[in-house]
């Protein structure tokens, strides 16, 4: 039942993270709004307000200040995890498209098994052999058509891309303890706003000069869109890591990209071709042996992930 649990979170998760891709591209396409100021926008406002919500509660969200030791770690995930995960996804989706972007991020289940492996000295289990092969070969034919001289990004992409990835691993992994300690919300909350706060006051002026386009209903409206999706999936993603593995959460995310090209295909007109859809079937297929085969009982048999923080 936990497991269908987390599977369900990270499921849910992924469609509404999927779903904010697109429409940071139309706003971007069609307004004049930079990266910094939508993150800036995103992660002070959403922390903000999860923090209110944490207070009405009756949560102490300002307990973990009080012990020095957590300060650091937290500051950390802000800057490298939530940040950097947030910053390079916007920063993909300009130089490339919101397809592109969320596909990208399956550089992370690759990073996760290979640091598993390294960190615990063993190869990974066949099962998510099987499934990182078999999903990523989905995601080839998605990007390609089946044909390598097809896959055209430029450099700024690939380099935005990679680094989704990275971050996505670094967000994923990193804060185990902290959550542990003072729970999936208040760490979301907290990294959101410091996060929000430094890439703020690193560009105050794109801020200040922006922020009258927030005057235009359909600009409003799509970040505040963008805010609420946003949150809800972080949140969803790390909460189903307390039932299911990091590499089973971060391929299970195959959904992102596939509810990326389905809401793409219908607003901005990208038709895929029948490759790519046999691509899209594939993931959905590996998908789906990645939930079945790693079972309860084959995982009691495994290490837990090391809870990287120091």
């Amino acid at each position: 039942m936990e497991r269908l649990k987390g599977v369900s979170m990270i499921l849910i998760g992924a469609i509404m993270w999927g779903a904010t891709g697109p429409l940071m591209e139309w706003v971007m396409n069609n307004y004049v709004v930079s990266v910094p100021f939508i993150i800036t926008l995103r992660l002070t406002v959403a922390g903000t307000f999860l923090l209110l919500f944490l207070k009405l509660k009756g949560v102490r969200i300002t307990a973990i200040f009080r012990n020095k030791f957590w300060i650091r770690p937290l500051l950390i995930f802000s800057l490298f995890g939530m940040l950097g995960a947030q910053y390079s996804f916007v920063a993909a989706i300009e130089a490339s498209n919101a397809v592109v972007a969320t596909l990208m991020q399956f550089l992370a289940p690759v990073y996760i098994i290979f640091f598993v492996s390294i960190t615990h000295k063993k190869f990974p289990p066949l099962y998510q052999v099987i499934g990182m092969v078999g999903t990523l070969a989905g995601l080839f034919l998605l990007l390609t058509n089946g044909k390598p001289d097809q896959l055209i990004i430029s450099a700024e992409a690939l380099f935005w891309g990679v680094l989704v990835g990275l971050a996505f691993t670094f967000y994923t992994l990193y804060p185990a303890r902290l959550m542990q300690e003072w729970g999936v919300l208040l760490i979301v909350a907290w990294s959101m706003l410091f996060g929000g706060i430094f890439i703020g006051l690193v560009n105050p002026i794109t801020f200040i000069n922006e922020f009258a386009i927030l005057a235009v209903p359909a600009v409003s409206g799509s970040i505040l869109g963008i805010i609420i999706f946003g949150t809800a999936a972080f949140v969803l993603f790390l909460s189903s890591m307390r039932f299911i593995t990091p590499v089973e959460t971060s391929i299970l995310s195959s959904f992102e990209p596939l509810t990326a090209m389905v809401i793409s295909m219908f607003w901005f007109g990208h038709i895929l071709s029948p490759i790519q859809l046999g691509g899209a079937l594939a993931m959905l297929v590996f998908v789906a042996w990645l939930s079945l085969a790693g079972n309860p009982k084959k995982k009691k048999k495994k290490s837990r992930v090391p809870q990287v923080i120091n």
